[in-house]
């Protein structure tokens, strides 16, 4: 399946999914109202006739439907205006290059750009670079590094000193402080072309490497 196919299946499925939900949620509200409502004219017919609802109690019940039905809409008007805001926030990445999780390392004539991320502090950090093969192309070490993500740029060398080809290449990172093992995660790069409005948000196509969501982003580049 191609990346446009990809993109375009993902989207839909996301757009599918929201209506379903909006759907849902539209009956289940209605459903509690008419709930409400049975409920009330029940009383009302089998009332004591010697002692009828007061009408501060009549009152009383029509107000809190009329309050939950009204922190309902509230609800969904600040969800849309989250969900607005989102959207606007992303569409600013358009056509800026990111950082997301993933082993991928594209290497053009330029270089190619990575990075990882790290959960505590590291002593050292070691970078393997492999080619479609699965062979060991070059070993990258970094020293001294703060929790958080990293962006790095391999100039294509390899252990040998030649300049590697370029295309897709995997990588694969482990990390330590005084010698015990630090969680790290290796982080692809890859240009934001579109934002696409999802159930619960904006989503961001990015390139061929999917769809992901704005906390997916781990560096702006």
């Amino acid at each position: 399946m191609s990346s446009y196919d990809t993109t375009v299946s993902g989207a839909a499925a996301s757009v599918l999914s929201g209506l379903a939900r909006s759907e849902a949620a539209g009956k289940a509200q209605e459903s509690e109202q008419n709930r409400f409502l049975t409920l009330l004219t029940t009383q009302l017919k089998n009332q004591d006739p010697m002692n009828p609802l007061e009408n501060a109690e009549l009152t009383s019940q029509l107000a809190q439907m009329s309050t939950v039905d009204g922190i309902e809409r509230l609800n969904k008007l600040v969800q849309s205006l989250v969900g607005t805001q989102e959207i606007s926030d992303s569409a600013a990445l358009l056509g800026h290059g990111v950082l997301v999780e993933g082993k991928g390392l594209g290497l053009t004539d330029a270089g190619a750009i990575g990075g990882f991320e790290l959960g505590l502090p590291a002593d050292s950090v070691v970078l393997n670079v492999y080619d479609a093969n699965g062979s060991l192309v070059n070993s990258i070490e970094f020293t001294n590094m703060d929790a958080g993500s990293h962006n790095y740029v391999w100039d294509g060398t390899t252990t040998e000193g030649t300049i590697a080809a370029a295309g897709m290449y995997q990588v694969s990172v482990s990390a330590s402080f005084d010698g015990a093992p630090v969680f790290v995660r290796p982080l692809e790069f890859g240009p934001v072309t579109s934002v696409i409005r999802g159930a619960s948000g904006a989503d961001l196509q990015v390139g061929a490497l999917g769809i992901f969501k704005l906390d997916d982003i781990k560096q702006i580049l």
